[in-house]
């Protein structure tokens, strides 16, 4: 994949794709979000937080993915990739098969392209500050644009605690990893839309990553 470091080009081969799910710090915001699942049918997780593992090749900075059906959704999530001893901050959806996700929270991750901002920020640019980076996203419906999540790092599990759960460190050693950290909840609910658009934002220097994807819907042939 090439992601950019500002104006400089940076080519990485993935070799792993983590999925964080259920890492929101607020209890009581876990539960809600755990109770707007499962108004969808999806299970309540065996455990908070979890780990998913999914194909490296799902990850993609393209402005179009194409899913099966009508019954996929974005989310926003902070995205650390991770080669050797070098780490970056991204942003990336964790595009879902809601449909799936009610019959298997971990194949519903699998089926779907988890798409990306070109843009990596340097860790080091911001590890003083990380709780204050800040997620918007917001999705196309009947023409217009709605707010769909927004929240800062603040609100989901410190990512140092989510490096050291998922073994991102050692399994950087094995090639580039990325890691996509949770969400928030959706305002309104979660549900599908065609267009998602996602930013983060640092406050510390005003800099923003952006990136907007269209979902193109297969066919479900039976």
């Amino acid at each position: 994949m090439r992601f950019t470091l500002g104006d400089t080009p940076l080519d990485l081969e993935l070799s792993h794709l983590v999925i964080a799910g259920w890492t929101g710090r607020d209890r009581d915001a876990i539960q809600h979000h755990i109770e707007e699942l499962a108004e969808i049918g999806v299970s309540p997780p065996s455990a908070t937080p979890l780990f998913y593992r999914v194909s490296a090749a799902l990850l993609t900075t393209a402005s179009e993915i194409q899913v099966v059906g009508n019954a996929s959704s974005g989310e926003v999530e902070p995205l650390i990739v991770q080669h050797g001893e070098r780490r970056w901050l991204g942003l990336g959806s964790d595009h879902t098969d809601r449909a799936l996700e009610a019959h298997s929270v971990a194949m519903s991750k699998q089926v779907c392209a988890k798409p990306c901002a070109t843009e990596l920020w340097a860790w080091e640019d911001l590890s003083d500050r990380l709780e204050e980076i800040r997620l918007e996203s917001w999705i196309e419906e009947d023409g217009a644009w709605l707010p769909y999540q927004q929240g800062t790092l603040a609100a989901i599990l410190p990512l140092a605690d989510l490096i050291e759960g998922a073994s991102l460190s050692l399994l950087a050693g094995e090639g580039a990893v990325a890691m996509m950290c949770g969400t928030f909840g959706a305002m309104g609910g979660v549900r599908p839309a065609a267009r998602f658009r996602m930013a983060m934002t640092d406050p510390g220097t005003g800099r923003q990553i952006s990136h907007e994807y269209v979902t193109t819907a297969l066919p479900e042939v039976a």
